[in-house]
């Protein structure tokens, strides 16, 4: 009995222990995000998703060249300076940078990186089982070189199955290939918040530095006790904590990790929270704007159905609707879906600036880490009851099962309620009520993006993303299983 309830304790303490990685934001590896209502990441009995769609933030990556900058900065000093370091610190003196070579690595993907995008290719083509052997698939991205990468990895993934080496039609990804965070493609484009030339009046992540500014001295002031010869300021704590996250996706170094304590690490959370909430969440009074026009194109096509397209289309789109892009292009889905910002208590939002709510739901690293994704689900569930008895006769196609079909959301894999509409299996919306949802409430929330955006005087601007069915042949990128290009020219 002893053993068994001690058993129970290891268990339940298994499940709550802090895991330093899951609140360090955007530069978390991926991970997957843990249930905030209750519902089972499992496709629900009966029910079969027959189409889905993912906006993803490309993999694991050097950093960028400021923070880069910074990291140097950081190495500088610490190999500079004669001093003795003692307690969490004692590591500092012997702390080699993990970029190896500035010139080429900085902003581009790691090698967990493309793992990452990788075995997430080979996770959804199991999954949902929407690709046959041989078929090709299409995939969107934007033109950013480590998204580019991301969507390539996660191709190779997604076919690296069967030998058709064969034909060499068969078994390829068509990426489509959109300009990234520019002004001209405006709504039709997964980087759209570039093309609103009033997005950026809305952002006001600077709330997100007056944060730090609250905590940062005082982590310094502590680990000063650690040294002499030598002085920690806040912006030297910055760094250090941004190390975390990202050494541990680039050589599995989680030293940086263990330097702060667990409420040390949930202030460095808040801070992404506010700078990701106000900055390009829902925040910002344009981001459910620059969010909406994804939302409204996926939900036309789940209406449609899989392997539909809309008027005036020239392909057909697959019913795994994959794009690729950057973490800040993320969290206006969130917004203009409405989700994260409603509370039983109104305290919790609009996110306080001085003081994090436990209860929130809104958290970056459950959103933006490294290779995080917004998913829509289309599922299509029987009304026979789970106890029938199912008569087959020899060599026959038995009629098709009576079904209903629902939506359902996830963020990073975990299941996310629709306000207002779980009625269906799962707490998952009816797709009626769903498609009401998002021509009614959300398109008003949302308001049209060329007016919000101040674009009515710009003859070609859209506020349609119509990239999903409508799509130029000068932007498709052909790419292959890496079984082809071992020894061969890639094309």
């Amino acid at each position: 009995m002893l053993l068994l309830v001690l058993s129970a304790f290891l268990l339940s303490w298994a499940v709550v222990a802090f895991d330093i990685v899951h609140h360090t934001g955007p530069s978390a590896p991926y991970f997957d995000a843990p249930s905030q209502d209750r519902i089972p990441v499992e496709t629900p009995a009966g029910c079969t998703v027959d189409q889905a769609a993912y906006i993803v933030r490309h993999g694991a990556r050097f950093p960028e060249p400021g923070s880069s900058t910074g990291w140097q900065q950081l190495y500088t000093k610490l190999q500079n300076n004669t001093y003795s370091a003692s307690g969490p610190l004692a590591f500092i003196s012997s702390w080699q940078l993990p970029v190896d070579d500035i010139p080429h690595e900085p902003l581009f993907l790691t090698s967990i990186g493309a793992l990452e995008a990788f075995s997430f290719g080979v996770e959804l083509r199991n999954r949902y089982g929407f690709t046959q052997g041989g078929d090709n698939i299409t995939i969107w991205t934007a033109g950013q070189q480590r998204v580019v990468d991301t969507a390539t990895y996660f191709a190779r993934g997604y076919l690296s199955q069967g030998n058709y080496l064969s034909n060499i039609t068969e078994n390829r990804a068509n990426l489509i290939m959109q300009p990234d965070s520019v002004n001209y493609t405006f709504a039709n484009s997964l980087t759209p918040s570039a093309a609103c030339p009033l997005y950026e009046s809305g952002d006001t992540s600077s709330v997100a530095t007056t944060f730090r500014a609250s905590y940062q001295p005082q982590i310094a002031n502590r680990l000063n006790q650690y040294l002499d010869g030598l002085t920690l300021n806040a912006t030297d704590i910055g760094v250090m904590q941004d190390l975390c996250g990202f050494e541990t996706s680039l050589n599995g170094n989680s030293q940086w990790c263990d330097v702060f304590e667990d409420e040390e690490w949930l202030d460095y959370e808040y801070a992404d929270d506010l700078n990701y909430y106000y900055g390009s969440g829902p925040g910002n009074p344009f981001s459910a704007t620059v969010g909406f026009p994804w939302v409204k194109a996926v939900s036309e096509l789940f209406a449609l159905g899989p392997n539909e397209t809309t008027p005036g289309g020239n392909i057909i789109p697959p019913p795994l609707l994959m794009g690729f892009t950057h973490d800040n292009n993320l969290p206006p889905i969130i917004s203009a879906l409405g989700l994260w910002n409603t509370s039983v208590s109104d305290s919790v939002y609009p996110l306080s600036l001085t003081a994090p709510d436990p209860r929130r739901k809104f958290r970056s690293s459950y959103i933006v880490a490294f290779r995080g994704y917004v998913a829509l689900e289309r599922l299509a569930c029987t009304t026979t009851p789970a106890n029938t008895t199912v008569f087959h006769l020899a060599n026959t196609t038995p009629d098709p099962v009576p079904t209903e079909v629902f939506v359902r959301v996830r963020v990073n894999r975990a299941p996310v309620v629709i306000p207002g509409c779980t009625s269906g299996p799962g707490s998952t919306c009816p797709l009626a009520d769903f498609t009401q949802y998002v021509q009614t409430t959300r398109a008003a929330a949302a308001g049209d993006f060329v007016q919000m955006c101040g674009l009515q005087n710009i003859s070609n601007a859209t506020s349609d993303a119509t990239f999903f069915t409508v799509a130029d042949p000068e932007s498709l990128q052909t790419v292959v299983p890496l079984n082809y290009v071992v020894g061969m020219t890639n094309t």
